[in-house]
């Protein structure tokens, strides 16, 4: 018996591999199909299954392509409807892979269709569950994504809770659990840095599993939870109907421009500039009114979060080397639409005589000097509001990154606006955005709140109410 997480950090997501005697499965797989191919050709053995534990909203499901391509069934659990052929298994139904069994766990909540793979070994014993967006180690999958009809976060909620009573908390202590995501996912609003752990102990440590009553839990899920992102619903309705295949999004998108076919295709399709490379970089020398989104941070969810649009066509800039990781980066998000590269990257572009545009970043320490020089600074925060409201500087407005697209309205553009974040990497997302979009006065605090609190600038832990950004 093989089980073996593949895990990746940046979507904070994660697939599983089984095998046994010459059979495989696969669980939520990512778009790129070819590992899960190769791990199959080395263990000599044929992928009979491909188990999805629910329609994702944060990625697209490498599914529909590795059925076609390895033959393979590809199962939903009950309630679920596809466009393209699949199974869907009645709760209960049993699943064998060699010596092994897996047996469908309907369990409904986060998802109407949302379903748990429990993992039995050749003796029956239970073994693992494959929780999908049900259980994760130090939460449960959000309730407010798949409301339908009247059906409330709330009710949905009440649903989630019956699930876990009835299906998964009455399974032996020692059941490993093996969620689909870990921190860093928005699926989920407290989750842990660790990506699998027993049952027993989720019992003893996970809030949402500790409510010892059905309002309790219903109350602890749904407080705090932030809208999801925009791209959620289309990633969904994209595994539920299915998408163009990866090899043909791959072939689109790795063309090669020189500076001229990369100006004029920018200029004939009206693409969108996407720089992805390390945000200080970036600001030292940029195509005008390209976006920076750095490849060396959570790239593909922030490129969802932005970018409405998943048919927006995209031109990429790279480091040299980059062009695949962007493109199947993109892809596992549902972007689509890359139709080429700057070739050889931003020195090609400049050593053709094309503008470039900068933007100016500033240390923690210059920053300080700004703000007891003047106390009329716009200094916005750009982190998320629990990150605000934990702690900040009393002369910042916190303006999050994730709503960019709703505040930039309220921008004065002959304004000068000192920008940061926790780090330094959403700061300058936003910092390009609004330069983009004609904000030319924009500085960058370089390390960002983590530097910052290195300076004597008065900090509070409390959010203030008058410079909460608007609903």
């Amino acid at each position: 018996m093989k089980i073996e997480q593949i895990y990746t950090g940046c979507l904070a997501e994660a697939a599983y591999y089984i095998e046994s005697n010459g059979e495989a499965a696969i669980i939520d797989p990512l778009r790129e199909i070819a590992p899960y191919l190769k791990r199959a050709q080395k263990d000599n053995a044929t992928i009979k299954y491909i188990f999805e534990t629910h329609f994702h909203a944060d990625f697209v499901s490498g599914h529909v392509d590795l059925a076609e391509k390895s033959g393979a069934e590809i199962v939903y659990g009950p309630t679920a409807q596809t466009t393209f052929k699949s199974l869907i298994a009645a709760d209960g139904e049993q699943f064998k892979i060699g010596e092994l069994t897996i047996t469908t766990l309907h369990t409904p909540g986060h998802t109407p269709e949302s379903t748990t793979y429990l993992l039995t070994d050749k003796d029956g014993k239970a073994h693992c569950i494959f929780t999908g967006d049900t259980l994760f180690i130090g939460d449960v999958g959000r309730p407010d994504l798949a409301q339908k009809g009247e059906l409330t976060m709330e009710d949905m909620a009440a649903t989630l809770y019956d699930s876990l009573q009835n299906k998964i908390l009455v399974l032996p202590d020692e059941v490993l659990v093996y969620p689909a995501h870990g921190a860093g996912s928005a699926c989920g609003k407290n989750m842990s840095k660790e990506t699998f752990d027993t049952l027993g102990h989720q019992k003893e440590v996970n809030y949402a599993l500790k409510a010892s009553t059905r309002e309790q839990f219903i109350k602890e899920v749904t407080e705090g939870i932030l809208p999801p992102p925009q791209y959620f619903a289309k990633n969904a309705a994209m595994n539920k109907h299915g998408y163009e295949s990866f090899d043909d999004v791959y072939e689109k998108g790795l063309t090669p421009l020189s500076p001229d076919e990369f100006e004029a295709m920018a200029n004939l399709t009206g693409a969108l500039i996407l720089d992805t490379r390390d945000p200080q970089t970036f600001a030292k020398g940029f195509i005008p009114s390209s976006v920076n989104i750095g490849l060396n941070g959570q790239f593909a969810p922030w490129v969802g979060a932005l970018i409405t649009d998943l048919k927006q066509p995209l031109l990429l800039v790279c480091e040299p080397g980059k062009e695949e990781e962007a493109i199947t980066r993109l892809a596992r998000v549902g972007y689509d639409n890359t139709i080429g590269f700057l070739s050889d990257g931003i020195v090609m572009w400049q050593s053709a005589g094309k503008d470039l545009d900068t933007i100016v970043s500033i240390s923690a320490l210059e920053f300080e000097q700004v703000l007891n020089n003047n106390e009329n600074v716009q200094a916005l925060d750009v982190r998320k509001p629990g990150e605000y409201e934990s702690e900040h500087l009393e002369q910042t407005l916190t303006r999050p990154l994730d709503y960019i697209n709703d505040w930039t309205n309220e921008i004065d553009h002959k304004e000068t606006y000192y920008i940061h974040c926790a780090g330094g990497y959403r700061s300058m997302i936003a910092a390009s955005i609004l330069k983009a979009r004609g904000v030319e006065n924009v500085i960058d605090v370089a390390g960002g709140y983590g530097a910052i609190k290195s300076t004597g600038l008065k900090r509070t832990d409390f959010a203030c109410p008058s410079k909460a950004m608007k609903a």
